[in-house]
Parts: C-alpha cells; sequence; structure tokens
C-alpha cells in the first residue's frame, strides 16, 4: 500500500442539504405573532416567548430593571410561589426561565408535547400575573451586589467595561454592569411598570418548534392568554455611537498583576448589514479560532499567551469589534505590537486561496452542528426572526459564506478594522505597562478598578 495517502487528509464529502419545512405564522387578536414549526419527529417541543425590547430600553427608570424583572418572572405569580412553580417544572421534566440582553427579552420553556396545555399555563401564569415578591427583590439585591463586587475583581471584566465605554459613547450599548445605587433603585412598583410597558404582546414573537398541531396550539394560546392586551411599543430613539479620530489608551490599574489583560477594539456593523458575511469570514482568518493569524501568531509564534483572539459582536442597531489576549506583564507592549502588524497585514495583504477555503470550512462545517439538537435549532430560528433576517438565511448561511471571495475580505478588513482609530484597554499593573504601551497612542488614561479616572496623560 503507497503510504504518500497518509500525508494527505481526506477529500470532505459534499454537504447535505439544509432543509426546513415552512412554518405556520399567525398574529392573534392582541397582536402576537406567532411562528410554529411542526415537527413529529420527537414528541418535544421548544418554546420562546421574545419581546423586541430589552435592557437599553431601561434608561428612564433606572439601570438594570429588565434583567431583574425578566429574572424574576418565575418567582412568585398570583397563583403559584416560586417553589410552588418550580416544583411544578420539575414534576414535568420541563424547563421554565426567563433572561434579557441588550435587544430582547426572552421566555424559554420545553417539554414533552403531552405538556403543551402545563406549559401554556404557566408562561400564562408568568407572563401575565407576575407578583414581584419583596422577599425575592430582596435577595435578588443582595446576591446582585455581592455578583457586582467579584466583577470588579476579574480582569476580563474591568477591560470590557471600560472598551463599552469608549465605543459606544452615550449609546445604551456603552452600559454594561450596575452600580450599587441601580441596585438600591430596583423596587416592585418599578418593575411592575417595566413588566405593564416592555412585555406587551404586539411587540413580541412566539415561536413553537416541535410536536405539536397548529390549530391545537393556536386554541391554547388564545385561552391562556386571553386578556392580554397589546401596548405601545418602546421608541428607541437613542445617540449614535460616536466616530473616533485617534488612537487611545485606557489602563486599569491592578497593582502588582503578573499578567496584563488586552482589549484592542473600534466600531463595527449592526446585524443586517450587507456585509455582515465578508465581515464574517475575515474575522475567521483574523482571529476566530485556533488556527487564526493571532493566534498562530501571538501564542504558537511567540508564546505571549494561551490564546489571543478578535471577536465580531454585530447587534440590533450597531456593533464592534475587539482583539483580546491575556499576556506576561512584560511582553505586554510587544503583544499590542503584533496585533497591530496583524491588523495591518489582514488590510494590505489580500488572504491566499487556501487560507480562505480553510475560514470557509470551518464556519460552513459548525454551523449544522448548531442545528443538530432541537434547542439549537430553536434557537437559530428565534434569532433569525428577531433580527428580522431573510426567510431562507438557514438554509443559504453556506452558500453565502462560501461566496465570500478574497477581494471582499480585504474590503471587510479595510473597512471594519481601522488600526488609526481603536481604543487600546490594558488591565494591569500600570507601573510596569505604561512604559511598554505609551508609543502606541497620543494619550493615555488610567482609572481604578472602581472605574474612576485618577491621572491623564
Amino acid at each position: 500500500m503507497n503510504p504518500e495517502f497518509r500525508k494527505q487528509p481526506p477529500a470532505p464529502l459534499s454537504p447535505i442539504p439544509f432543509e426546513i419545512s415552512r412554518p405556520f405564522e399567525t398574529t392573534l387578536s392582541n397582536g402576537l405573532r406567532v411562528v410554529i414549526f411542526e415537527n413529529e419527529r420527537l414528541p418535544l417541543v421548544s418554546y420562546r416567548l421574545a419581546f423586541f425590547a430589552g435592557d437599553i430600553d431601561e434608561r428612564e427608570n433606572g439601570h438594570g430593571l429588565m434583567s431583574a424583572m425578566a429574572l424574576l418572572l418565575t418567582e412568585g405569580t398570583e397563583n403559584y410561589s416560586s417553589q410552588q412553580l418550580a416544583e411544578k417544572i420539575e414534576r414535568l421534566g420541563a424547563s421554565l426561565s426567563a433572561h434579557s440582553s441588550f435587544d430582547f427579552t426572552t421566555i424559554s420553556a420545553s417539554s414533552l408535547s403531552f405538556y403543551t396545555s402545563a406549559i401554556f399555563e404557566m408562561l400564562s401564569e408568568i407572563v401575565l400575573k407576575p407578583t414581584f415578591p419583596e422577599n425575592e427583590i430582596d435577595l435578588y439585591r443582595r446576591n446582585l451586589l455581592e455578583n457586582l463586587k467579584f466583577q470588579r475583581s476579574q480582569p476580563p471584566f474591568l477591560a470590557s467595561e471600560q472598551a463599552a465605554r469608549l465605543i459606544y459613547g452615550k449609546h445604551p450599548y456603552s452600559h454594561v454592569s450596575l452600580q450599587p445605587a441601580d441596585v438600591e433603585g430596583i423596587t416592585r412598583e418599578k418593575l411592575r411598570a417595566t413588566h405593564r410597558s416592555t412585555l406587551i404582546p404586539n411587540n413580541a414573537v412566539m415561536l413553537i418548534v416541535g410536536d405539536v398541531r397548529r390549530d391545537e396550539v393556536i386554541a391554547e394560546l388564545e385561552q391562556h392568554l386571553d386578556g392580554w392586551q397589546s401596548g405601545e411599543k418602546p421608541v428607541r430613539n437613542f445617540a449614535e455611537v460616536p466616530k473616533r479620530t485617534q488612537r487611545s489608551i485606557t489602563v486599569v490599574d491592578r497593582p502588582d498583576s503578573s499578567q496584563s489583560n488586552i482589549v484592542i477594539a473600534n466600531s463595527g456593523l449592526d446585524r443586517l448589514s450587507p456585509d455582515y458575511f465578508p465581515a464574517l469570514v475575515m474575522n475567521q482568518v483574523l482571529g476566530a479560532g485556533a488556527s487564526s493569524r493571532v493566534f498562530m501568531n501571538l501564542r504558537e509564534e511567540k508564546g505571549y499567551t494561551y490564546g489571543a483572539y478578535t471577536r465580531m459582536d454585530a447587534r440590533s442597531l450597531a456593533g464592534d469589534i475587539e482583539a483580546t489576549a491575556e499576556v506576561r506583564n512584560d511582553v505586554t507592549g510587544e503583544s499590542i505590537s503584533e496585533f497591530f502588524k496583524e491588523f495591518e497585514r489582514i488590510r494590505t495583504e489580500k488572504v491566499g486561496a487556501e487560507e480562505l477555503l480553510d475560514a470557509q470550512n470551518f464556519l460552513t462545517g459548525v454551523f449544522p452542528i448548531r442545528a443538530e439538537t432541537q434547542e439549537g435549532l430553536t434557537t437559530l430560528l428565534l434569532n433569525r426572526e428577531l433580527y428580522g433576517l431573510p426567510e431562507d438565511y438557514l438554509q443559504t448561511y453556506r452558500d453565502r459564506v462560501s461566496a465570500v471571495t478574497v477581494d471582499q475580505v480585504q474590503d471587510a478588513a479595510q473597512k471594519y478594522i481601522r488600526p488609526d482609530e481603536m481604543a487600546i484597554v490594558v488591565v494591569g499593573d500600570a507601573a510596569s505597562v505604561v512604559p511598554q504601551i505609551s508609543r502606541f497612542a497620543p494619550t493615555i488614561e488610567i482609572f481604578d478598578t472602581e472605574g474612576k479616572l485618577v491621572e491623564s496623560r
């Protein structure tokens, strides 16, 4: 047998078509849009009730109310205590939870199809009849205060806090954490007002995936959500993301730290940008994985870190691109220098055909894995609904990734990797790192771990 065959990886198999049945869609009398994907293969059902209102929609009443309201929905209703709700969910072998993000608030549930009616009953309870008990609010506040203390001990959080401030300015995306005064301002009255104003049916979509019958489901929903009235949708009229004109350096001083946490960032693109797929592939080449350029440079070649990455965060209204690494103190300056070398290289040199193909194969290869489970598929379908993506988005995802060209990758790099205006954030021992990094920008600001400015140079 010829041993040469062992030196070459096997040729990839032909991709399996990604097929999804057309959903049934309708709108209830109260304005709630319902999307149902009937699938009889497994006796399971995944439910998502998602609202087009998130943390950025709370600013008039105080910070932290949306996330508190969402998490406390399951902690007591008119007919169930927190413990009773938990026990009923456990008896059914089901799940029920709620959370908020910057842009959306989502109530998630899953169960055997036999218990669909019971799930709708509990959804009705937490959506229409939450009571926000004072004892649960008090426990939430105490836990949150302890969590805030823990956050301030974590260098990655300190770095992300400063990066968000620098990139988003007065836009609500800049607000990534709370102050103790915000926590104390979370009251039952404010939670109830937030609930009434944001959890409205005409600003939501109900996604149901699994072994259900559409007529039965619609009848059940109409019954259990009877009395849920439409309302006025939140108006999003926010400040623009600021246009940066030069590099800046921000250091969060942690005296005697043995390593530095680096974030280098600039504003990016929103989720509906036509540049999304070229930027996605560009980011994969630059730093999204363990075979990417910045990883191979800073870890494999230089040995400065265990991992160096770039991340593209595309949200509803805006986005950012960040490069991150945790490095030894003594190589902080050299690590930043290597990042900027890679930024310039991807902007000025076209990626090789093999490198492009590797990035595309990774992206198209992991995509079906995300849809292997029903919960994974439900998450993909929900994102399609929330971001208003095309109806055939999931079916054409791999084709659109594979269609990205070398020129499009370079165009995306030149448009979204802008070294001359990047915000450089370093969390570490200021006395050690400032002399190493001062050459990278004309100004340096030094903050303490509480987020207070202590020096500006």
